[in-house]
């Protein structure tokens, strides 16, 4: 199969590394971190654009290499081809290897902060709105830190507008994707001792992308978007799901027609 991802950088050496091991042909477009902070229209906008603007004619499906992160796939439509997205609450799924590890961990590791290699290589201000962009570093940084990147006065008003957000953490999990950059996990290692965190390194997981990327795309693990159908949250342990809208006003409602292939929200 010929097939196009789109993914977010963050996976950059796992999606390179998968794509690189598959036998499909795969063509390959990063999207630069962070853009779940721009909250779901925002988010679902420019992937949106993303996806209208790829030559369907030439791929059997398009891939998403995003969970439903914060809400910001939700919306999102097929065209022409299908669009396949792993069933993922985020990029921590993905890397943890299923959703299922991933409820597990959360459900046993509360205020849990998580790094990778492409967190740690690819964390910098990306998009246009500062204050959107720095919601993930707030905190990790001292003062000094923020007055060198944006200047004394927005690292005040950065501080002051949106608070100290790791007072809701206590532990760094660093997700060993790759066991050839020991001096990442040693960074991480020394931030918990610096913040007086715990620490612990868990072993990452590429099972879902690989299987994303090679077009294993079972029920369990995966939702197929057909052309005319779009992306909504179910808000139950299947994640995600897709629905065909009866009409724009139906659709502005939040009513959705049932398809066969699918979860419906019932009209």
């Amino acid at each position: 199969m010929r097939l196009k991802i789109i993914a977010c950088e963050v996976m950059y050496r796992e999606v390179c590394l998968c794509v690189a091991e598959s036998k499909n042909i795969i063509d390959v477009t990063f999207i630069t971190q962070g853009l779940h902070d721009l909250k779901q229209e925002g988010m679902s906008m420019k992937l949106q654009k993303e996806i209208d603007s790829v030559d369907e004619d030439k791929y059997e499906a398009i891939l998403l290499g995003y969970g439903l992160c914060n809400n910001g796939i939700v919306g999102i439509k097929a065209n022409k081809v299908k669009i396949v997205v792993p069933r993922a609450h985020d990029c921590i799924t993905l890397f943890l290897g299923s959703k299922e590890r991933y409820d597990e961990y959360f459900a046993n590791n509360p205020g849990t902060y998580f790094e990778t290699t492409g967190w740690i290589e690819r964390d910098h201000i990306n998009l246009e709105n500062v204050s959107e962009s720095v919601n993930r570093q707030l905190g990790l940084m001292s003062y000094e830190e923020y007055v060198r990147r944006y200047g004394e006065e927005n690292a005040k008003y950065l501080i002051e507008t949106l608070g100290d957000w790791t007072r809701n953490y206590r532990k760094y999990a660093y997700i060993d994707m790759d066991k050839r950059f020991p001096k990442y996990e040693e960074e991480i290692r020394a931030k918990a001792k610096e913040k007086g965190w715990e620490y612990e390194n868990l072993k990452g997981d590429v099972r879902l992308l690989r299987k994303l990327i090679d077009g294993q795309w079972d029920e369990e693990d995966f939702i197929v978007v057909m052309p005319g159908q779009k992306i909504f949250a179910t808000h139950d342990e299947t994640i995600i799901a897709a629905c065909q809208a009866k009409s724009p006003q139906a659709e502005a409602s939040g009513d959705f027609a049932q398809t066969p292939t699918s979860m419906q929200k019932l009209s």
